[in-house]
């Protein structure tokens, strides 16, 4: 530290340490006579060369002859094969090629060095020979040139273009006859090498616009490695665009549009500089360009962040209108720490219009953040959430907030709150989803809350192996696994687990981390590592699938009342899974609570509606020997709200049968119902049973009948029927005071509206955290495929919403959520067919004059199969 500012005080008095400050052109050209000598010191040869060099490049004029006799006596250092003088000497050879008379001299020793083996010698070797040789001399080394462009080494065949490009300006006429080797090394998988051919190209054919046209045209069809080639292609394009007259209707205005989306960030700047800087261009015409340079105002690179503001700063003075959708962005710059981009953020934003109410938001907040307390924080951070679900593209910004806030201090409630927005916007953006483990990764390395913890593991189990390199998630996982309490360490052993069975090049290092659990001293841990490394080893992808990747879905509270049953009676038979509930809510729908100071976590698992809903019918003796409740489905209304009798429909599915509970209610003050049933007319093959009737049904007061229905036996695939009811009580009048009713009574009935039995009453939707794995596990024994046209429907949208609704499954992967300016969707649909029978749907959409869709059933049962790929017909 003492030496540096020593070496400002040194800058400031006028002083310099540059080692070439005081040199004398006499004294260097005098030393370079050591050049001579025998043998050569190339640590020193290479010492007076660099001083040479600072003498040409600061100006220092040489004479012809200084510069010939020390041109000469430098060629004797070719005798040396020492790598680094060896390339002084050819930048030195470069230098001096205008300075010295008959340089061509070396033409034969870099001939030597650029056919030779040395590969660290050619590329050099080639840049210095082309640097020296003139039009009539370039012809004896013209094989060696086409030999260069087309070599494998990156690095040769590199040096040969650019110089080929340096040629052009002497001797174009030669350099065109290469054009055949440029086009092969434009093939090249190295970026640079095919960037420097497509170079060349273009300054062969430059002068015929024919020429340079079908050269863009050939390039626009293939896919180019390079971005730099992109960026040439972009400026060629736009350079033929001026001159044609087509205007925005040319396939090159396209290509210079599709580059909006390239994965290169290089590329999609070029394009949108290029968009906004054609004359006469439209705001539609402008509005994709807009929209990436609004996305690179958020960048964590400050040189895009520069660029983008930039070029918003030069079209905002043509077009306002169309740069104030950026304001949002715009106002985020203000504050950067680069006041370049915070003063072309502050002059666009003057240009633009006013400023919105997000931004202004965002602006306080930065200021009063750390004035206030906790409560009002968490009141920040959902709004904070709110605005990156309502503007995604901002996530980027937005998410670095919150993970700033995250390493403030704060509490339990406002940490909470913090980590459930970040896994909120994870899950609706999938843009979001590597910035936002990024960040939990972060903050669970210092994270003394066990809840956050446990969570953020879960999620980085379910979302990690799904990354472009899952590997990185490793460590910080593996980090808990020894640095945390038993809760954490069991919860990082499952997401360790969860990143082996999904990703097999990781396998044998998570069985490695695994086995280190064996011996923890937490009996959870050690039983967790130990039956996921017994499940890992068999290396099956259904087990992994059904016992890693994919848990049970099943009620918490039935499973209890299951095991509690199948204990009280011992039975020699093995517990059958099968006989337990599945949950009714899956995990995706578990949407988090909003987050309040005062919300306390629940004390223990809430019984489910479905689960209160077994108790009911187990309660019913008619109904003992149907088995387990499988789904029961939301109410239907069969009456109006206003009549005098009120009812509802409930379908309550068990293996082979269905019973419908009607909800009735007497709306009618002076009658008392008695003996009251729905009576079912079913559609062919279903039977009615048995009814369970209402005893008494005063007014006010709802009372309960069912309708117990068999499934058609002979043909199990025929599991949708409509059922017309008719309401059948016996009717005694009564004094409306007293609620007294007469000894008689009279029969009557009342029709009620028909019940539909459609195919998604037999389905119970279950989550797929992993559809792939799931999709696998179950196989191809049982699969339907068929193609339909859907033509009701308009959009992708409708379309995938018609499906799940009809369908009565599980979106999974996120798939029910269609891209936006998407014209093709694939649809992932998961759920459990009424006798516990897995099946997986996936349904692939694509828009053109209508919509298609080529649907694929798979399940671990035939009939299931068949029932699910006929029901779409």
């Amino acid at each position: 530290m003492l030496g540096l500012k020593r070496d400002k005080k040194d800058e400031e008095d006028g002083f310099s340490l540059n080692p070439f400050n005081n040199l004398e052109k006499t004294s260097v050209l005098q030393e370079a006579r050591t050049f001579n000598e025998t043998p050569i010191n190339p640590r020193k040869c290479c010492h007076i060369l660099t001083k040479v060099l600072y003498l040409i490049n600061q100006g220092e004029h040489i004479a012809t002859t200084e510069a010939t006799e020390t041109f000469f006596a430098m060629t004797k250092l070719f005798q040396s094969q020492d790598v680094t003088l060896r390339r002084m000497v050819y930048l030195t050879i470069k230098e001096m090629a205008d300075l010295a008379e008959d340089v061509i001299i070396v033409t034969s020793s870099l001939t030597k060095d650029m056919t030779g083996k040395e590969d660290m010698y050619r590329a050099a070797a080639i840049r210095a020979l082309c640097r020296i040789t003139d039009s009539t001399m370039l012809q004896s080394i013209e094989r060696y040139m086409k030999q260069a462009i087309v070599d494998r080494n990156p690095s040769v065949s590199s040096a040969a273009l650019t110089s080929s490009l340096h040629l052009m300006r002497s001797s174009g006429d030669v350099v065109k006859r290469w054009v055949n080797e440029a086009t092969e090394a434009a093939s090249s998988d190295n970026i640079m090498v095919q960037y420097h051919a497509v170079g060349v190209l273009y300054h062969i054919k430059k002068t015929d616009r024919l020429g340079v046209s079908k050269l863009v045209s050939k390039f626009t069809k293939q896919s180019l490695r390079s971005p730099y080639a992109y960026c040439l292609l972009i400026r060629i394009a736009t350079k033929l665009l001026e001159e044609e007259s087509d205007g925005r209707d040319s396939p090159l205005f396209d290509f210079i549009e599709t580059c909006l989306r390239h994965k290169s960030e290089l590329v999609i700047y070029e394009a949108a500089h290029a968009i906004v800087n054609m004359p006469n261009t439209s705001a539609r015409e402008l509005a994709p360009a807009i929209s990436v340079l609004q996305l690179f105002c958020s960048s964590p690179k400050p040189t895009l962040r520069f660029a983008a503001v930039r070029t918003l700063n030069k079209v905002a003075m043509k077009h306002p209108a169309a740069v104030a959708a950026c304001n949002l962005d715009l106002e985020n710059l203000i504050t950067d720490v680069n006041r370049s981009i915070a003063t072309l953020a502050i002059t666009t934003l003057l240009k633009t219009g006013s400023e919105s109410s997000v931004d202004r938001l965002m602006k306080q907040i930065s200021t009063f953040m750390s004035e206030i307390s906790d409560e009002f924080k968490i009141v920040v951070v959902q709004a904070i959430r709110s605005l990156c679900l309502k503007f995604p593209r901002k996530h980027g910004v937005l998410m670095n907030f919150l993970a700033s806030m995250l390493r403030d201090e704060g509490g339990f409630d406002y940490k909470r709150a913090i980590v459930d927005s970040l896994i909120g916007i994870i899950e609706e953006n999938p843009e979001a989803k590597e910035a936002g483990l990024a960040h939990l990764c972060e903050f669970i390395e210092d994270c003394e809350h066990t809840v956050l913890a446990t969570r953020i593991l879960h999620l980085l189990g379910r979302e990690g192996p799904r990354t472009p390199s899952p590997s990185k998630y490793i460590r910080f996982i593996y980090n808990r696994v020894i640095l945390e309490n038993a809760a954490v360490r069991a919860a990082a052993v499952s997401a360790l687990a969860k990143f082996g069975a999904h990703c097999e090049e990781l396998m044998p290092s998570v069985v490695v981390l695994l086995s280190r659990s064996l011996l923890d001293t937490d009996d959870e841990v050690r039983d967790r590592a130990t039956f996921y490394l017994n499940v890992l080893k068999q290396s099956n992808k259904a087990l992994n699938s059904a016992y890693i990747l994919n848990g049970l879905n099943v009620s918490v509270v039935g499973l209890e009342r299951a095991l509690h049953s199948y204990t009280q009676e011992p039975s020699e038979t093995q517990f059958d899974m099968k006989s337990v509930p599945l949950a009714t809510q899956p995990l995706a729908e578990q949407k988090t609570a909003e987050v309040t100071p005062t919300a306390k976590a629940p004390d223990k698992v809430a019984a489910t509606r479905q689960d209160i809903y077994a108790e009911q019918l187990a309660a019913v003796p008619e109904f003992q020997g149907l088995g387990p409740l499988f789904k029961s489905s939301a109410a239907v209304q069969l009456t109006e709200s206003e009549t005098e009798y009120v009812v509802r429909c409930i379908k309550h599915t068990f293996t082979n049968h269905i019973v419908f509970q009607f909800d009735c209610t007497n709306t009618l003050n002076d009658q008392i119902l008695e003996n009251v049933t729905v009576q079912m007319e079913p559609t062919e093959g279903f039977e009615v049973l048995s009814y369970v009737p209402a005893a008494s049904l005063p007014y006010g007061q709802p009372g309960i009948t069912y309708t117990c229905v068999a499934l058609p036996e002979e043909d199990p695939t025929s599991v949708i029927g409509t059922f017309s009811n008719t309401l059948k009580f016996l009717v005694k009048d009564c004094d409306p005071n007293t609620g007294e009713p007469d000894e008689e009574g009279y029969e009557d009935e009342y029709v009620l509206e028909d019940v539909e039995v459609t195919i998604s009453d037999h389905i119970q939707k279950v989550l797929k955290p992993n559809f792939a794995a799931s999709w696998d596990e179950v196989g191809e024994d049982y699969q339907m495929e068929d193609t339909y046209a859907l033509s009701t429907v308009k959009t992708l949208e409708d379309a995938v919403k018609n499906i799940v609704d009809h369908m009565g499954m599980q979106p999974c992967e996120r798939s029910d959520k269609v891209p936006a300016d998407k014209s093709a969707h694939t649809l992932f649909l998961a759920g459990v067919y009424r006798g516990g029978h897995d099946v997986l749907v996936r349904a692939r959409l694509a828009l053109d004059d209508g919509i298609t869709m080529q649907i694929t059933v798979r399940s671990t049962d035939e009939t299931a199969a068949e029932v699910i790929s006929a029901s779409v017909g």
